[in-house]
């Protein structure tokens, strides 16, 4: 069977600290979870199907000393949106703005997440407290930046697996990551509920930088799929090959009208198994 390397995205520094400020447990808690979800999908004996997840999150927020892209006490994400720092509030504006919410809103940025808090109903308001810190401490920090692809890429490099699947923020480190190794090389990388394609939060900060509006499938990667809801507020547009080049496939699913950017879902979903199971055998 072949190996698969999982990456996770926004939301799962509680991991870290459920294991005790561990990295490898908290990857090892993550492995077990998600082998689960895609057994769920896939079916067969009680395989082990992810060799690893590759674990980053700790990397985006300050433990040690209680440090401002951790929270009030460096180990939870902001309270409130409001009181997010400036690069969280820009991502938040930006994602927004990609909603459909907000466009001609103009002014400070604390007032315009002030006026976002009241429109964004509970289910986008948990999503965005945890979405536009992380993505702001990774784009915006380079020691960070660096962290989390290192993380991602020691992971892929010890495994040598043939199949990658990155969820969330996940695909965005992943995407970088592979970019910035050439000596990595996967047969199959799964895109699930991506927000590389999101304009003016994402997508123009890529590195490397998108060239005349064009990303690109990494050198290493054999096929790219994207896997991504109708409803998911992160993956925005849902359709990564008006973006990139060398989308292999897409498939538009619907999961979840309130649970529609977990992996659980993603990995659950029957539209993997097409792309997954030439690889199981």
């Amino acid at each position: 069977m072949a190996t698969i390397v999982g990456v996770h995205g926004i939301g799962k520094y509680n991991y870290y600290l459920d294991a005790g400020r561990s990295a490898p447990g908290a990857a090892e808690a993550m492995r077990l979870k998600w082998d689960r979800y895609l057994h769920a999908a896939l079916g067969g004996d009680a395989r082990a199907y992810f060799s690893e997840i590759a674990y980053y999150s700790h990397h985006l927020h300050d433990t040690a000393h209680g440090g401002k892209h951790g929270g009030e006490h460096g180990d939870q994400p902001p309270r409130s949106l409001a009181a997010m720092e400036s690069p969280a509030q820009q991502v938040l504006a930006g994602w927004a703005r990609n909603l459909g919410v907000g466009e001609h809103v103009t002014g400070a940025l604390k007032s315009f997440t002030g006026w976002l808090l009241d429109r964004l109903d509970g289910r986008s308001a948990a999503f965005a407290k945890l979405f536009a810190p992380e993505v702001a401490a990774y784009l915006t920090d380079e020691a960070r930046r660096e962290q989390c692809r290192h993380a991602v890429a020691d992971v892929i490099r010890k495994n040598r697996p043939k199949v990658v699947i990155a969820h969330s923020l996940g695909s965005v480190v992943t995407y970088e990551t592979l970019w910035a190794n050439p000596d990595l090389r996967i047969e199959l990388l799964v895109t699930l509920g991506s927000p590389l394609g999101m304009r003016n939060v994402v997508f123009e900060r890529l590195l490397p930088a998108p060239i005349n509006g064009r990303g690109e499938r990494p050198k290493g990667v054999g096929r790219w799929v994207n896997i991504a809801d109708k409803d998911d507020i992160a993956a925005i547009p849902p359709n990564l090959a008006v973006s990139f080049t060398g989308i292999d496939a897409e498939e538009l699913v619907n999961l979840d009208w309130i649970d529609f950017h977990t992996a659980e879902k993603y990995l659950g979903c029957p539209a993997l198994d097409p792309y997954l199971r030439p690889f199981l055998a």
